[in-house]
């Protein structure tokens, strides 16, 4: 079982032993621009969701908390999110995420995607509810690395996405909001022309109203060719 550990603002910790992984897809707060992304992916050969917002159980020890991240191949690329994190109290956590997705298995099916590759999560986190009253404003910004240059690929605010609100109430009816789970928010969109097949990727969530950062960061190191 994968055990995360998060630093809150006032320099407790929190160890949260992880018993279950939820991937948000398809989760922008407009409808509408989601029926049109599923669209464009579709023309792409990647498989529609049978709804929106869709919810993908990933396996537990996929939650990491790391610098690095081993690729079967060069088409695997990362996505800013946030995560909802379920203290062993019940607390609520909010932290900044990175869900490392296989672009070539997505084609085959999202959720075997979704299982491929880690979703890399922050080492600081703060209390859900100290920001809830301002949600909406909180950015959410991605860079990814090529060549030893960086260049930001995604930038926004969490009200492009489903609140923390919205998959809790989710949660509670299926009776699955339990201590230890990691629910991942869902992304928003990169920019056109950046490459997302990088070296490295970095993400960062920022409360402007008192300025701090939560952030993180990882190289992507290609496995060896397999043999046989």
């Amino acid at each position: 079982m994968a055990t995360l550990t998060f630093e809150l603002p006032d320099g407790t910790r929190r160890d949260v032993e992880v018993v279950q992984v939820l991937n948000a897809g398809y989760a922008g707060r407009s409808q509408d621009d989601v029926a049109a992304h599923v669209a464009e992916l579709a023309a792409l050969g990647v498989p529609a969701p049978s709804v929106t917002p869709a919810l993908y159980p990933v396996s537990p020890y996929l939650a990491q908390q790391t610098d690095r991240v081993a690729a079967q191949h060069a088409r695997t690329s990362g996505e800013a999110e946030w995560a909802l994190v379920v203290a062993a109290d019940g607390e609520l956590l909010l932290t900044a995420a990175c869900d490392h997705t296989d672009r070539d298995l997505e084609v085959h099916g999202v959720a075997w995607s979704k299982n491929a590759g880690p979703d890399v999560l922050a080492r600081r986190a703060w209390r859900l509810s100290d920001v809830e009253d301002r949600l909406d404003a909180l950015t959410l910004r991605a860079w990814v690395t090529h060549e030893g240059t960086e260049t930001q690929i995604q930038s926004g605010t969490l009200a492009e996405l489903l609140t923390p609100g919205y998959w809790v109430d989710v949660l509670r009816s299926r009776e699955a909001l339990l201590p230890g789970t990691v629910l991942i928010s869902g992304t928003i969109p990169m920019t056109e022309g950046v490459d997302q097949f990088a070296e490295g990727w970095r993400v960062e969530l920022t409360d402007p109203a008192t300025a701090d950062t939560i952030h993180l960061a990882y190289e992507v190191r290609p496995m060896p060719e397999p043999i046989g």
